[in-house]
């Protein structure tokens, strides 16, 4: 009797995708991966034009142990494949009065940032970190280490008391006022939680642990650009004999009774497999991928119901030909008020009049990403997802004009004249380049009512031998949350399936 291989098909070539296909690889299979695009990365990409070269999707990078964890379970070290720097100050943010903090993982700078808009910091911050460690180290326990469905799933892994301590009744932004009372401080550490891209008047408060995430752990930069990160799992995949077909959209799963067995490709080819690994997000692959028999339109209409996407985002890559000096290599420019904003986004279904903006300097870091004297701005505005029901088409024009007075009105006099190199992206673009629900950046977004910050299972409800990988699945949107969704899945697949094939 000869064992033969077990074989695998990964749809997509995104973090959650590659991850999945690494630890596939180590676990023994025979992994190919498929993917539409002419490149790896999925949302992690670059654009260059003009001596500037601007990373497209993910700018920040933290808990690179989960890189780490990758590489190291294939017998490599992740500093060979790519080179990982702290950014200090980690944010500097602009609020509209003219106040300005800087964010820093140096506790006793942070406190003087603190002590310009609070009395007595050292206390609020100390017990907020503390805090934030807490649950940070909760979900150590669980989250960031098994496939988690649901609170059945989360109960075996926890106490009654640390599920408590996960402060299961308030929201983030609950839990932030407690603690500080303060519309400065109150208004930067709820933001920690668009990480994932989640409304913090309604997201669970155990995601204020990001801040411990941040400020604890450091945030850090990839030298040469974020997409450095694809270009190490590629070749960390090459290295493996990881096939990886580009250009190559896939059409179809392939679906014998209760398993999905493969996927057809639009040319019509057949890659029949043991398991099926979808990096497109869930929903979009039921709708698109699934036979559209009554029990998987049933079952898509219900996570449709549960699961709503994260926001989206108008994104601008503005290439200028001066440098903006007061700017360092994360900026936050904050809404006056942000109540409005997020009920704008999230429940009007319209992108805010007054909106927060990001701008990624990667040049400030790294003076290979920009020509001398010239600034690579990355411009990230969030706005709806195309899914909200009340969402109303949107002049992306006209609010390409609202973000850009907002920026010279706090600041960048002189923007618009500077510059010289522009593209954007919009919900729709994203929606077509990557297929998430509705252009989400993120994933699901976390909400306590509706799903309890809980994602959409990553083994199939439906079909055996089919699986999701992602920002739509355990453990969520961002970097390290879909690299590790990769990983979680690779578990989840060795428990289940577990048959050898013989031949």
């Amino acid at each position: 009797m000869v064992l033969k291989k077990k074989t695998a098909v990964v749809v997509g070539a995104g973090l959650g995708g590659m991850s999945a296909a690494i630890r596939l690889s180590a676990d023994g299979y025979d992994v190919k991966i498929i993917e539409k695009n002419s490149n790896i990365g999925g949302k992690l990409n670059r654009r260059e034009g003009k001596g500037f070269t601007f990373d497209t999707g993910p700018s920040i990078l933290t808990m690179p142990w989960v890189l780490e964890q990758l590489f190291e379970s294939v017998h490599r070290r992740l500093e060979d494949y790519i080179t990982v720097e702290r950014v200090e100050p980690q944010w500097r943010t602009f609020f509209e009065d003219g106040t300005q903090l800087d964010v820093t993982s140096d506790l006793p700078n942070m406190l003087e940032e603190m002590a310009k808009v609070t009395e007595r910091p050292n206390r609020k911050l100390t017990d907020f970190l503390s805090y934030s460690q807490d649950m940070y180290e909760l979900c150590m326990k669980s989250f960031y280490k098994y496939s988690i469905e649901d609170l059945k799933d989360l109960k075996k892994h926890h106490k009654l008391s640390e599920l408590f301590q996960m402060d299961p009744m308030n929201t983030v932004a609950k839990a932030t006022h407690k603690h500080f009372d303060n519309k400065y401080l109150e208004q930067l550490f709820n933001y920690f939680v668009m990480y994932v891209g989640s409304n913090p008047y309604a997201t669970p408060a155990i995601l204020n642990q990001l801040v411990y995430v941040q400020l604890g752990l450091g945030i850090h930069y990839v030298k040469g650009g974020m997409y450095k990160i694809a270009e190490g799992m590629g070749r960390l995949m090459e290295e493996l004999r990881i096939d990886v077909e580009l250009n190559t959209p896939v059409q179809r799963f392939v679906v014998d009774g209760d398993r999905v067995i493969g996927v057809e490709t639009a040319e019509g080819t057949i890659h029949e497999a043991d398991v099926v690994i979808s990096n497109l997000e869930v929903i979009p692959a039921y709708r698109k991928l699934a036979p559209q028999t009554s029990k998987v339109k049933k079952e898509t209409k219900a996570l449709e119901k549960k699961f709503d996407p994260t926001v989206s985002g108008l994104v601008l890559l503005l290439g200028t030909d001066r440098k903006f000096e007061n700017l360092k290599h994360h900026n936050f420019l904050f809404s006056e008020d942000p109540e409005k904003e997020f009920k704008q986004i999230f429940e009007e279904g319209k992108p805010a009049d007054d909106p927060t903006i990001y701008i990624g300097i990667s040049a400030r870091s790294d003076e290979t990403q920009a020509p001398e004297g010239k600034d690579n701005l990355f411009v990230l505005t969030h706005v709806p997802p195309l899914e909200n029901k009340k969402r109303k088409p949107i002049d992306w024009d006209a609010y390409r004009e609202t973000v850009l007075d907002k920026l010279e009105r706090m600041g960048m006099e002189g923007l618009r004249d500077s510059i010289e190199f522009e593209y954007r992206f919009t919900p729709e673009d994203l929606e077509t380049l990557y297929g998430p629900n509705g252009g989400s950046i993120y994933g699901i977004a976390a909400d306590r009512k509706s799903n309890g910050g809980f994602k959409i299972p990553s083994k199939s409800q439906i079909y055996d031998g089919l699986y999701f990988v992602g920002g739509s699945t355990h453990p969520g949107g961002g970097v390290p949350m879909v690299t590790l969704s990769g990983q979680l899945t690779a578990d989840l697949i060795k428990e289940r399936e577990t048959e050898p094939v013989h031949q």
